[in-house]
């Protein structure tokens, strides 16, 4: 069976699976390099133990580590930031409810109130549809519905939305809450 013909809740559940075993991989190949006691296991491992769950990766690979309310056009969509400067510093604006313009066909953009702060900022990557990103340059939020140019250092990943691209592509706002 294709992806596209899988209910949605399954396609759903794939992507969180593949958003999450690389990070999945990696905690496993820590905790098998270390020395066995539980003083030395990961934080991240006793999270897990504890029975919450992580949120997923976003697809360039950024580790996320908060969840975020968000709706496109009045409809609720599943959004998570990842832990980097820019991105504490996005939290630090909601909420936030912006009017969105598309760009080159690629993304939706919006004015934030002011610029973000860039220090500390990942190495650069492109940008795959469905990130949420900032633009350092013009300081503003750009959610991309396409898979973006190549990377650049002025493009900062701050996270991830699951959304179809027609309904990213098409939403002309957005308003952004911190999550529960």
């Amino acid at each position: 069976m294709t992806t596209s013909r899988m209910p949605p809740t399954t396609r759903a559940a794939l992507r969180l699976l593949l958003r999450t075993a690389p990070a999945a991989a990696l905690l496993l190949a820590s905790t098998a390099c270390s020395s066995g006691t539980p003083d030395t296991a990961p934080a991240a491992s006793s999270s897990a133990a504890s029975g919450r769950q992580q949120p997923p990766s976003s697809p360039s690979g950024r580790s996320t580590s908060m969840n975020i309310q968000v709706t496109l056009d009045g409809r609720p969509v599943d959004a998570v930031l990842n832990d980097s400067p820019a991105a504490r510093d996005l939290a630090k604006l909601l909420p936030l409810t912006l009017d969105l313009e598309d760009f080159h066909d690629t993304e939706r953009v919006a004015d934030l109130p002011r610029k973000l702060n860039t220090d500390g900022a990942p190495e650069p990557a492109a940008a795959k549809a469905g990130d949420i990103a900032y633009y350092a340059p013009w300081g503003n939020l750009a959610l991309f519905y396409q898979d973006g140019p190549a990377p650049s250092p002025d493009l900062l990943a701050l996270g991830h939305l699951d959304v179809s691209a027609d309904q990213l592509g098409q939403a002309t706002r957005i308003t952004i809450e911190a999550g529960s």
